[in-house]
């Protein structure tokens, strides 16, 4: 099966990514299941018998728990300026290895309909999430932010567009008199595209990465971002996405859109708008 040709050395390097025993220093769940899920799969690809979306479901999740158990160590040791570029590199390179392999055997299928909605969502949401938290505190690093601008730029591009991404998956609830919903304001969620706490956030923070690629970087420059891809993927089989996220427009977008939902059905439901609030004045502001 080409699904499991596949697969192979990318379970062999996934397990290269694994800590040794004892070295994760506590009883880590999400390592446990992932290391569960790799002895599975190996077994599964040895056997051949297994339909190309049961592998590459079992790949995923084993993906994303391991690359969980990184992340967080990352987030632990408030990622360390002379290592943590090349590591966010490396994980967002793993979280794109299913999509990957869908393209490489040519399955005749969309990701989505082999993968699985919730679980190709998780792959960009876990992404673009990364990618805010690394810019979140890079950007505290007055030296390092001036010194590297165009790579804080591509990677605030490569997450707006992850985020965005997620949020596509999922068609919004057209609300008429066709459909008939009982609670109003689940309804209204529905249908902007509000399915869950994560996709509230990933809208809060696709709106924060825009406010702060207008605030340290202003208008986009093409040929900056090409620069910065060269430097950004020197070393590794992955690409950075070649979309350009416009962070005015697409940041007013989000922000608007987090504050209607906040400030309607959500009201009173402990989501802040303040912040997001300022950012978006900011950006309305700066355009005069």
């Amino acid at each position: 099966m080409a699904a499991a040709g596949a697969l192979r050395p990318r379970l062999e390097a996934l397990g290269r990514r694994l800590p040794a025993r004892g070295a994760a220093g506590r009883d880590d769940s999400f390592l446990a299941k992932g290391c569960a899920t790799l002895e599975k799969l190996k077994n599964l690809c040895n056997e051949g018998r297994e339909h190309p979306s049961t592998l590459l479901q079992l790949y995923t999740q084993g993906v994303l728990d391991i690359t969980y158990f990184e992340e967080n160590q990352l987030v632990d040791e408030d990622f360390p300026e002379e290592s943590s570029l090349q590591k966010v590199r490396e994980l967002t390179c793993v979280l794109s290895e299913p999509e990957d392999i869908v393209r490489e055997c040519s399955i005749n299928e969309e990701p989505i309909d082999i993968i699985g909605t919730e679980l190709l969502e998780c792959l960009y949401w876990r992404r673009g999430a990364l990618l805010y938290m690394y810019c979140h505190t890079a950007r505290e690093r007055s030296e390092w932010l001036q010194e590297n601008l165009a790579i804080f730029e591509r990677c605030l591009n490569d997450g707006v567009h992850y985020l965005m991404k997620m949020l596509s998956f999922r068609c919004p609830l057209q609300l008429n008199e066709d459909v008939t919903v009982q609670d109003k304001d689940t309804a209204r969620l529905l249908s902007e595209g509000v399915f869950s706490d994560t996709h509230l956030l990933a809208m809060m923070y696709s709106g924060e990465m825009c406010y702060w690629g207008l605030q340290h970087c202003g208008e986009r420059k093409q040929k900056k971002l090409e620069t910065a891809d060269s430097i950004f993927n020197s070393d590794l089989g992955c690409r950075s996405q070649s979309v350009l996220v416009d962070f005015r427009e697409t940041g007013k977008k989000m922000l608007m859109k987090y504050v209607a939902v906040c400030e309607g059905p959500l009201k009173c439901k402990g989501w802040n708008t303040t912040t997001a609030k300022q950012m978006l004045c900011y950006l309305v502001q700066s355009q005069n």
